[in-house]
């Protein structure tokens, strides 16, 4: 049996599926089921036509009848894939922009986005670069001019030397810390994180076939991972040691004689490496000061500094980070790259050269954004203290405040239900405020939930007064 379509002309065209042909008008054209007799007023060339298509469709037919009954198509995923978490800030960062087109006065407080537009300087010379003709592919580990301008910034900021071939420019210090992660662990090894972490540290571990080893830490200590409690942690399958100073999601700022206390117990295990995400680096507040890992005596041999240009230069949207180590793992984090993505845009590594030309720490443009942030932090921390119930922990740094709301949990919340964790109690912000957060749980501790405060004051005070009202109808389960 063949399927026809019979258009204006006359002429049929067979094959066409049933759902294919319910979208077209009838108008236009009219469907028919029919047997090969109604090829009859067709000329011999269309009949022969048809029939090959008939025949064609036959053995279709055949092919898939026998098909279905063999094994049918095996559809697993890799284990490894099925082992990691999606992002659970990027879930909600989604869910709450698809509320906010659908009209919903949500209140966004989950990307960790600055809401500065990129300055002046930096976003000419990236349209110059584009005037300019510069958008051909350039060298997979980065620009010489940019990865000369990184070592500049290195030696002249952070005390740490290094040579161009020790660097490699990658699209966002996202990848370059996977890159980072996938060539040096094994499967086996073990990757330490202090928690509260970064969501992505622990699936980026199970990516490389490596077991996240999470050491939590307490709001009492700042968030701040004990010296003692790492030593007792450490063992022979330890091969790497994740901190971020800066922290997301808490702020806190590791003290240099803190890093010195662990760089002591590091230099103790001969396998193991510590990454240092300085992503952050620029975004902190005085008198907290920031201390490279790599710097301390002996742990440039043993550290991979990551840092890049989204968060202090207001560059999200460019894609643009970069590594920096000991020539043997940079190599491979290069090889990495040259068989996945290849070298940066063109466009955002012209612009990161002008954004570290700006100055030590990116100068004026840079300070008068983390002015902004210490602003907003400043009203945050206030007006949450007053709040029953509420445990803080000044950020010295970034622009979260990771926020201990665990007082709340277990209560039931009118028209809403039982308030048990970090997860229900977003869900209950954003159906009762409209205001999205992230989850505590999402970081490693569900006691918490992280508020961005990469938005304007305006904005944030209203925030706040939301959640502020969402909470009246909430006592405290437990005294505080």
């Amino acid at each position: 049996m063949a399927v026809s379509l019979h258009n204006s002309t006359g002429i049929s065209r067979v094959g066409f599926d049933s759902q294919f042909l319910g979208s077209h008008s009838a108008s236009k054209a009219s469907v028919s089921v029919s047997f090969h007799s109604s090829l009859t007023n067709l000329s011999l060339k269309s009949v022969e036509t048809s029939k090959q298509q008939s025949y064609r469709i036959a053995a279709m037919s055949k092919a898939e009848s026998s098909s279905s009954d063999q094994v049918k198509l095996d559809i697993s995923l890799s284990p490894r894939v099925n082992s990691v978490k999606p992002s659970k800030t990027v879930a909600i960062t989604d869910h709450a922009t698809a509320l906010a087109q659908a009209g919903v006065p949500v209140i966004r407080l989950a990307a960790g986005e600055p809401d500065f537009d990129t300055p002046a300087i930096i976003a000419e010379a990236g349209i110059n670069a584009i005037r300019e003709g510069y958008t051909r592919y350039t060298p997979n580990a980065g620009t010489l001019e940019l990865r000369t301008a990184i070592c500049h910034k290195l030696k002249e900021e952070n005390g740490i030397s290094y040579s161009h071939d020790q660097i490699v420019v990658s699209n966002g210090a996202k990848q370059s810390i996977l890159q980072a992660v996938l060539a040096v662990c094994s499967p086996g090894d073990e990757v330490i994180i202090p928690a509260p972490y970064w969501v992505s540290y622990p699936e980026m571990a199970r990516l490389a076939d490596a077991t996240p080893i999470i050491l939590p830490t307490l709001i009492c200590d700042n968030f701040l991972l004990d010296p003692e409690v790492l030593e007792s942690k450490i063992s022979a399958k330890s091969r790497l040691l994740i901190l971020c100073s800066p922290s997301n999601p808490t702020g806190s700022v590791y003290p240099k004689k803190l890093l010195e206390k662990i760089a002591e117990i590091v230099a103790k295990h001969p396998r193991l490496l510590v990454l240092s995400d300085e992503i952050y680096e620029h975004i902190i507040y005085a008198p907290a000061t920031h201390t490279s890992f790599a710097s301390l005596p002996g742990m440039w041999e043993r550290t991979l500094t990551v840092n890049g240009f989204s968060k202090a230069f207001a560059m999200t949207g460019w894609r643009l980070g970069y590594i920096a180590g000991p020539k043997h793992f940079v190599a491979a984090c290069n090889k990495i790259q040259s068989q996945s993505t290849s070298g940066a845009s063109s466009i955002a590594q012209k612009a990161g050269v002008a954004a570290l030309g700006l100055g030590c720490a990116g100068g004026e443009a840079i300070s008068t954004m983390v002015e902004a942030f210490r602003e907003r932090r400043d009203f945050l921390v206030k007006s949450f203290g007053e709040l029953e119930g509420v445990k803080i922990s000044e950020p010295q740094g970034a622009f979260y405040l990771f926020i201990d709301f665990s007082s709340y949990y277990g209560i039931e919340a009118e028209g809403f239900g039982k308030i048990e964790n970090s997860e229900s109690l977003c869900r209950y912000f954003l159906d009762k405020a409209q205001v999205a957060l992230v989850p505590g749980d999402a970081f490693g501790d569900d006691s918490c939930i992280r508020i961005s405060y990469a938005a304007s004051l305006t904005t944030l005070q209203a925030a706040f007064e939301r959640i502020k009202k969402a909470l009246i109808s909430l006592r405290p389960a437990v005294p505080v």
